[in-house]
Order: C-alpha cells, then structure tokens, then sequence
C-alpha cells in the first residue's frame, strides 16, 4: 500500500472516530443534570453506537502503518506516533472509566442505586477522549503535512 493512500485511509480513519467523541463532549451540559428516567431515555439514542469501535480500531491500525511507513523522517514520524499513541490513550480511558459504566448498566437499559457516578465516569470519559481524538488528528494531520513523499 503507497504512502498516500495510508496517509489518506489514516486521517479519514482519524477525522470519523472524532465524530462521536465530539458528539458526546457536545451533549454533555445539556445531559449532565438530567434526572434517572430522563437520562435513561436520552442514553437510549446510543443503541449501536458500539459499531464505531470498528473504526476506531482501524484509525489505530492505519496510524501504526504510517508510523512504520514513515519512520525515517523524524519529524512525520514523531506526528504519527503520537496519533497511534492517543489512540491507545483512548482505548485506555474507554476500558478504564466507559465500559464498566456500560457494563454496570446493560449498555444504559437499566440504572442501578450507583448510577449517578456511573454518568460521572461515562460523561467525562467521553469528554476527555473527544480531546485525545482531536489530538490525534491534528497531530496525524501533522504527521501527513510534514512526511515527504516517496
């Protein structure tokens, strides 16, 4: 596969996992003070959303390939692999804070007498990885700008 086409494949790969990461920081001070019922409803609208894991794992696979692709040129390099990196970041925050919340509440189907903090850990999970994915892509944006061509 050329430099460009993995330069390409990874930054639309990138730029598509920030959208439901923004997505989640945008609704977070209208959905933050909502009460159990409404809340429930509102995290109904997610249904499925677990598929854009697929392009989450794909964004991190083609940033790994760019960084190989272009581990010569230090400076891209350097770009790349910090890209990859947020996405393991990312990965890190989800297993760690989201996916216990999701697990603890049926994937938001049921609230259980904790689920107050349950919304505190997912809300500002997703808050803070909607950053770490903007990381990642300005800095695979970077990585594309300063990598010379083959």
């Amino acid at each position: 596969m050329g430099l460009r086409v993995i330069q390409f494949l990874a930054v639309v790969l990138t730029a598509l996992a920030l959208v439901p990461a923004g997505a989640h920081l945008s609704e977070l001070p209208n959905k933050i003070g909502l009460a159990r019922d409404a809340y429930l409803t509102v995290q109904g609208v997610y249904a499925g959303w677990a598929l854009f894991g697929i392009v989450d794992q794909a964004a991190l696979i083609m940033n790994v390939v760019l960084a190989i692709k272009v581990r010569r040129q230090r400076m891209a390099f350097v770009f790349a692999a910090a890209a990859a990196l947020s996405f393991i970041m990312f990965f890190a925050i989800f297993f760690t804070w989201t996916f216990p919340a999701n697990q603890a509440t049926a994937n938001w189907t049921t609230l259980p007498d904790n689920w107050g903090e349950l919304r505190q850990k997912w809300e500002y999970s997703h808050a803070v990885n909607a950053v770490v994915m903007l990381v990642a892509l300005c800095s695979v944006t970077l990585a594309v700008v300063t990598a010379q061509q083959d």
